[in-house]
């Protein structure tokens, strides 16, 4: 068993030292820096328009952590933290997913479809309908693959536009076959006693709100973590989001690598549409999926955290913090909670000029300059042929 007070371990540092170079990159790390910098600039915008600003982030703290926001902001965090993860699987691999909107909404309509029409016990049908929302978005994912490892269709445009269709058929079936009689709201009728995902107790014994299904989004993210850090699959994951060319070059098969990633993000995004019809209020809504914008709050979340397991799932909660606590700043403050928007675009605003704009030292990153073409000199007139900076092919991009 290795000793944790040993001082020779983790390089011959102590834990103590070890846990302070931790903690020391990440006050100093890209994300915090972004972070502290957005925070800083919505004061600046705050104060310009005569409000506290330490009032308001204040009220989002108390909105979002608060005895009575905490169960809202672990509900919130179910889809935002699904989708953060759904979309940072293919991320990972510099594959990019924009088609989370359809997936999710196709997901959710075979998890309403089976929960309604399923002739198995409720327990059964409960199990059902959270496969049949994962096959239903993985197949829809699986088509955007697909389209660009046969047909040439880049994916960021595949994976986009199949989302339009998929959306419209998810509302017109809301609308019309799935529609509750009586009911002047596009909605599908509410699902059966017992078919629904058990919620967490409160100390009064009544419901928190918080289904089961956040159990299932850690299960799926800790799946995620696994497979990328201990196994072959994450190790083709890695290299290719790294250096594609090397990972080709390397005998990776880009084609069914990109059909795998896009099948599990489409079944994940699909499970977090089953995991919110089968939570309260136990039905289909249409809008009430793609109207909150979990599809691109979680993208966001991805590129916050570079498409790691454990870091997209702080940045999810993040964000869903922020997006409670606006709410709750916005009754308390009558600051708009789109603020809270505002924060988020900042921060990955600043991340993007932080790490793409800037190297180390805050310098600006330039391109090493070419080599001086050779001079004629009397013993070779004509430069040296054997010279590698005599032949401006490797100038042009190589032979």
């Amino acid at each position: 068993m290795t000793d944790l007070t040993d001082p020779t371990r983790d390089g011959g540092r102590s834990p103590l030292a070890a846990a302070a170079g931790i903690a020391r990159r990440a006050v100093v790390s890209p994300v915090t820096v972004s972070i502290a910098a957005a925070l800083l600039l919505g004061a600046v915008i705050l104060a310009a328009t005569g409000a506290a600003p330490l009032t308001a982030y204040q009220a989002i703290l108390d909105s979002a952590f608060g005895s009575d926001g905490i169960s809202d902001t672990l509900t919130k965090s179910i889809p935002i933290v699904g989708m953060a993860v759904a979309l940072a699987i293919p991320l990972r691999a510099g594959l990019v997913n924009l088609g989370g909107d359809g997936q999710l909404v196709l997901g959710a309509l075979a998890a309403a479809a089976v929960g309604l029409y399923s002739p198995f016990p409720a327990p059964v049908t409960v199990v059902c309908a959270l496969l049949a929302g994962v096959v239903a978005g993985a197949l829809w994912a699986a088509l955007a693959a697909v389209l660009e490892t046969v047909c040439g269709v880049p994916l960021l445009v595949s994976s986009l536009l199949l989302s339009y269709p998929a959306v419209s058929f998810v509302s017109y079936m809301v609308r019309f076959p799935l529609l509750q009689k009586g009911s002047g709201i596009p909605q599908s009728e509410r699902l059966p006693d017992g078919v629904r995902l058990p919620e967490f107790a409160a100390d009064g014994g009544l419901g928190t709100g918080v289904s089961i299904g956040i159990l299932l989004i850690a299960a799926a993210a800790a799946v995620f973590a696994f497979v990328e850090a201990r196994t072959a699959a994450g190790f083709e994951l890695r290299m290719t989001g790294r250096g594609p060319r090397f990972a080709a070059y390397a005998g990776v098969d880009r084609p069914r690598l990109t059909l795998r990633l896009m099948s599990a993000s489409g079944g994940l995004a699909g499970l977090v549409g089953a995991i919110v019809v089968l939570g309260f209020p136990y039905r289909l809504t249409d809008g009430a999926l793609t109207t909150p914008g979990y599809t691109w709050t979680g993208l966001l979340a991805a590129l916050l955290a570079a498409a790691s397991p454990i870091g997209t799932v702080l940045a999810g909660f993040f964000f869903a913090a922020l997006t409670v606590g606006g709410f709750g700043m916005e009754q308390e403050t009558a600051v708009p909670q789109q603020l809270t928007q505002v924060l988020q675009a900042l921060i990955i605003l600043f991340l993007a000029v932080r790490t793409g704009v800037f190297a180390k030292g805050g310098r600006f990153r330039r391109r090493p300059a070419a080599p001086p073409p050779p001079t004629a000199t009397a013993e070779d007139p004509a430069g040296d042929p054997a010279d590698p900076a005599a032949d401006p092919a490797p100038a042009l991009g190589g032979r």
